[in-house]
């Protein structure tokens, strides 16, 4: 049995008026630091799994500032049904918000069939920090089949489109030496800021395996790999500190 589950968060000036959990999504008010809110994403059972049909929402209000996380990294998984499962997140950010956007990895398991949507929408004056990571198969084992796109609109016009499928039934090449070169992490950290306008990044290699992209808008993109989750984190991690605008 599939399942369909749709959490929403909306945070405002005054706090949390939304915070609806649905099944294996169950989200928590935890401990921020500063002017921040934070809400943690816990899963209540394994998802997604063949079927499933899941979805995050997420509004930031103007002048807000929130952080969401999860607490564990989240598992694609086979299931009964042999159906490609489903997971959609859609963030959108007012005016002076900001919103963090930090889960921890989605680890794409040896038979899964997901496709990952993240859909942004941003006012002129908002920030953004987005973190996604993806681990290809548990420890010695197979990726399963994975097609993700991350798309970003800033005040109504386009400023990001970037798709990748890995595994099975993905296009011929991904594991080459012009995508992913034989790793097993990828990731990519996008950090939107009025502050680039002023003080645009500068492009640059990022070791031997990442690398940190201006975009036409006020906005930088860091795509990685590394052999594992601890090493790419380590990598999107020290660029978060040195490029985050004060």
């Amino acid at each position: 049995m599939s399942i369909q589950a749709t959490a929403r968060i909306v945070a405002t000036r005054a706090g949390l008026p939304v915070l609806e959990s649905d099944g294996p999504l169950a989200l928590r008010r935890t401990r921020a630091t500063g002017s921040y809110t934070r809400v943690t994403v816990v899963g209540a059972m394994s998802a997604p799994l063949g079927g499933d049909r899941l979805a995050v929402d997420v509004q930031v209000e103007d002048g807000t500032r929130l952080v969401v996380d999860s607490a564990a990294a989240t598992i694609a998984l086979p299931g009964r049904i042999p159906e490609q499962a489903r997971y959609d997140v859609r963030l959108r950010v007012g005016d002076d918000a900001e919103l963090r956007w930090l889960p921890e990895p989605l680890i794409s398991a040896r038979g899964s069939d997901l496709r990952m949507r993240t859909r942004v929408e941003l006012a002129a004056t908002a920030r953004l920090v987005l973190r996604e990571e993806q681990i290809l198969g548990r420890y010695g084992e197979q990726p399963g089949t994975l097609a993700s796109r991350l798309t970003v609109h800033r005040a109504g016009r386009p400023l990001l489109d970037q798709e990748l499928g890995c595994g099975p039934g993905a296009p011929g090449g991904w594991d080459g030496g012009a995508v992913l070169g034989g790793h097993r992490a990828v990731g990519q950290l996008l950090i939107v800021d009025p502050a680039f306008e002023e003080k645009p990044a500068e492009p640059r290699l990022l070791g031997p395996s990442a690398a940190l992209t201006p975009l036409a808008g006020p906005a930088v993109l860091v795509n990685a790999v590394a052999p594992d989750a601890r090493q790419l984190r380590r990598v999107l991690d020290e660029v978060l500190q040195a490029e985050l605008p004060e």
